[in-house]
């Protein structure tokens, strides 16, 4: 089972990056380059512990249905979301947030486990997992973005 780790500093208060990272808004601007919408569950603002959203996006030429649900929750510590139907045959994101030095440290580990036995680990090793860890990396990037400056108040002041 590939894991992706990924440590993003980012300079902002815990409670502004916790949400941001719970925010379907925020993940649909993050995700714009495959089309990604949510089409069902929580469509937009804060999802919350058992609720689940399901997402319509373009990878590799082809669109893809996932639907996860957050599993665990703990307000601007942590929080994790797992795969309830999608492509893949297993995943769990853990979304970790810890103050560090009037910074927050958002830690993420996505665990996963391809579909199509081994050539699903053989696509893992060839471009799976790098793909993944680009999107997940592109998505810290816009989080960072928007909790640095005062875009955030657009996505969380709806």
């Amino acid at each position: 089972m590939p894991r992706i780790e990924l440590k993003t500093e980012i300079e902002a208060e815990i409670r502004i990056v916790f949400d941001l990272s719970r925010s379907i808004d925020l993940h649909k601007i993050s995700t714009e380059h495959t089309n990604e919408t949510a089409i069902a569950g929580k469509t937009s603002g804060l999802i919350e512990l058992g609720e689940s959203v399901t997402w319509r996006a373009k990878h590799f030429g082809i669109y893809h249905k996932l639907t996860s649900e957050i599993t665990e929750f703990k307000k601007n510590e942590y929080f994790v979301d797992e795969m309830v139907e999608g492509a893949f045959k297993q995943f769990r994101h853990e979304h970790h947030f810890k103050n560090m030095n009037e910074k927050t440290i958002m830690t993420d580990y996505f665990d996963y486990v391809s579909p199509f036995g081994l050539l699903g680990k053989i696509a893992d090793k060839l471009f799976l997992k790098k793909y993944m860890v680009e999107l997940l990396t592109k998505r810290n990037q816009t989080i960072t973005e928007f909790a640095e400056g005062e875009k955030w108040k657009e996505v969380l002041n709806k």
